[in-house]
């Protein structure tokens, strides 16, 4: 029986508000848990990187390829074909990008000891300002009193490397392969399943929302760059062949794979145009001229193709871009250089999907 208006209820009790101390106190435990958090995860992600890596690498794959197995789904194929149609389609693909790659790259490997007497010839018109420099380092080394640090390295047999890298690299392929094909097989399974999970209407929502915006953005960002990336190729390969570079096609190439990795790639695809000036020419201004033909059409590229195709919507903060692809790349290493956009991608999409005012009208990707 419900109680009666008369009977007695107990006091209410006030508790006495909690002073400064208790709520820093409170704040800085709930700061702690989180940063707690963050370098379990950081710890995971690095001490996990030999599984964690190749599969991040085909989940960013199969993102970008399940519009392609969603067209071919259309025509009444099964989920299954279609996924092993699409990865035929991408080894197929990896495998023309590597024979393009063999023949240039055995003619570089077989000049290798010539190329390395000739870079050392050309460093040593550099000498003067080495040894500038060098004179600087013994002052700064006189004026702190440090002596310099010996290091001995002990030269192991190449046969031992490769046969401790091989297992470890051929495992991550492996990992690479299953994942790709059964992410792509099973995706509308996995999104089922996901939102079966879900127990409110609104979090069933909020969470196809997240999914279909992470397929959209990721998909629509890496199908671009990748259309984008392979007409930079050819215009590279173009550019270099009209300025007398040998092997202008591996180049192209090289500067095409690079440049999915924003920043960090260009800059070391114009280290390496820089080396193959000095082997190839004979003066430091002609050694200066691939990298500055590259890097004039990376200009063009970053600055009028990119915006244009992939749109103000999706162009990233560039310090934030920095930022992911320092962290990614020392916890990944190359891969992981591949999926720091997509993962920011991810959480912007997870953002605008959970965070008020971060929906279709609020917020956009920072220009």
């Amino acid at each position: 029986m419900p109680p009666s208006r008369y009977e007695k209820r107990p006091p209410i009790v006030r508790l006495p508000p909690k002073s400064n101390v208790e709520i820093v106190l409170q704040r800085g435990s709930q700061v702690a848990l989180i940063l707690l958090g963050l370098l379990g995860l950081i710890f995971a992600l690095y001490f996990g990187r030999y599984i964690l890596a190749p599969v991040a690498f085909a989940l960013v794959i199969g993102l970008m390829l399940g519009p392609v197995a969603a067209r071919i789904e259309a025509r009444g194929i099964s989920p299954y074909v279609s996924s092993v149609l699409v990865f035929i389609l991408f080894i197929f693909s990896v495998c023309l990008i590597a024979l393009a790659l063999v023949g240039p790259l055995s003619y570089w490997a077989d000049r290798g000891p010539q190329m390395w007497q000739e870079l050392q010839l050309r460093m040593s018109q550099l000498r003067e300002p080495m040894e500038a420099l060098r004179d600087i380092q013994d002052g700064l080394r006189n004026a702190t009193g440090e002596t310099g640090l010996t290091v001995s390295v002990e030269e192991g047999s190449p046969m031992d490397s490769l046969i401790t890298v091989a297992p470890a690299i051929g495992g991550q392929v492996l990992i690479f392969m299953a994942t790709l094909y059964f992410f792509i097989a099973t995706r509308h399974e996995t999104r089922m399943a996901v939102l079966r999970l879900c127990v409110g209407r609104r979090l069933r929502w909020r969470t196809a929302h997240i999914f279909r915006d992470v397929e959209t953005l990721v998909s629509r960002y890496l199908l671009s760059i990748t259309a984008i990336n392979m007409a930079l190729a050819v215009a590279v390969t173009c550019a270099l062949w009209l300025a007398g570079v040998p092997s202008p096609a591996l180049w192209g190439i090289l500067a095409g794979l690079l440049n999915f990795v924003m920043y960090i790639g260009p800059a070391i695809m114009a280290a390496v145009l820089f080396a193959v000036g000095l082997v190839t020419f004979d003066t430091i201004s002609g050694s200066l001229m691939p990298p500055l033909v590259y890097l004039a059409v990376n200009l063009m590229e970053a600055q009028f193709v990119t915006p244009m195709v992939i749109g103000r919507m999706m162009t990233l903060n560039p310090f934030i871009v920095l930022i992911a692809l320092t962290f990614w790349i020392w916890i990944w290493g190359p891969i992981g250089g591949f999926v720091a956009i997509p993962a920011l991608l991810v959480g912007y999409a997870m953002a605008r999907n959970l965070i008020p005012g971060w929906g279709p009208q609020g917020p956009r990707l920072p220009d």
